[in-house]
């Protein structure tokens, strides 16, 4: 993988997923312990995601129609620690990230949701993740079908690893949303053909694609490295009215000594060739450091969706006071005052 061509071609993509790579191994490297190669390999995805397609506003992570974000793949928590950083998530502080799976912090070595409202779900063991994210898309589709677009129309999102999908709560949880036709869920697999072992062919001989496609999903295959084709991906994604598989052919650990290597799936803490990667990506900041532009950059996305969730509100107010009362309870969880005899 040629690092210096990537740079090159797309340098402001390139800058704002370099920022998710640099902080990944300082975290790692200041623990001495986590999982520094997913975040490292998907960082190109994940920023096209949250930049271009994720509907979401970084002020209110409560808001009812943003676009939902699994990361199944848990044990790869920086790629979630870093976005909500970067993006200007409340909470998440460059102190929380300094504090990565330390006591007490709520930068933990998986995603807990209960540490975070930006965390949609506790993710880690592995298929977990991936068979969440089916439940979300049918409350949606529940919920869209009660309340109408003007409410409730929004996509989840998923990253998930082959660990994800070598669990067998993975083929039931496709099953159903093939058969359910959710169009409204996306798949991102990191698609690494690295385990902690090994190539992935040690353990799976799985043709992912052909899997997903025999169980009703429309399948992308990409370069995940590739910021035109990830965006191109997303856009199809959005039309189909099947769940999509977007097959996104990664370098686990891109840029560190370990690519490509069983040993880049763990923690990357030898010190010289962390600062080695930080010079293959150009990344000139000290450990912690965002240079203010590209951090400012990040903030601004966080802020993309403010106008359209003013919009949602304003519908929102517009309906019926009944209405609004029944939907704030079905938000909250709440059992109606009154439940039918039957």
């Amino acid at each position: 993988m040629d690092i210096a061509a990537l740079r090159t071609a797309n340098p402001d993509h390139w800058n704002k997923a370099a920022a998710i790579r640099a902080l990944t191994l300082d975290a790692v490297h200041a623990a001495n312990s986590g999982h520094s190669g997913m975040p490292m390999g998907m960082a190109d995805v994940a920023t096209v995601l949250f930049e271009k397609h994720l509907k979401f506003d970084a002020a209110d992570p409560n808001w009812p129609d943003r676009d939902r974000f699994i990361l199944s793949a848990g044990h790869g928590s920086m790629l979630l620690y870093s976005l909500l950083y970067l993006t200007g998530y409340e909470g998440m502080t460059l102190d929380q990230i300094r504090n990565f799976r330390q006591w007490g912090a709520i930068t933990a070595g998986h995603p807990e949701n209960f540490l975070h409202d930006a965390i949609e779900t506790t993710t880690g063991p592995l298929g977990q993740g991936i068979a969440n994210s089916v439940g979300f898309a049918i409350a949606e589709e529940a919920l869209r079908a009660r309340f109408g677009r003007k409410l409730v129309d929004h996509y989840t999102y998923v990253i998930a690893g082959d660990g994800c999908l070598m669990e067998g709560v993975s083929q039931e949880a496709i099953t159903l949303a093939g058969r359910q036709a959710l169009g409204k869920l996306i798949v991102l697999w990191d698609n690494n053909n690295i385990t902690i072992d090994g190539e992935v062919g040690l353990a799976d001989r799985t043709d992912q694609p052909k899997r997903f496609a025999s169980a009703g999903w429309q399948v992308i295959e990409i370069d995940g490295h590739d910021p035109d084709e990830i965006d191109a991906a997303l856009t199809k994604a959005k039309t189909s009215r099947r769940p999509t598989m977007i097959a996104c052919k990664t370098h686990i650990a891109l840029g560190h000594a370990a690519q490509d290597t069983s040993k880049g799936h763990g923690a990357l803490t030898d010190e010289g060739q962390l600062q080695a990667a930080k010079e293959a990506y150009g990344w000139t900041g000290g450990p912690f450091e965002v240079p203010a532009d590209i951090k400012s950059a990040w903030e601004e996305i966080g802020r993309r969706g403010a106008e359209e969730h003013a919009a949602w509100n304003a519908r929102l107010s517009e309906t019926s006071e009944r209405r609004q009362k029944e939907f704030a309870r079905i938000m909250a969880g709440e059992a109606p005052k009154k439940l039918s005899a039957r």
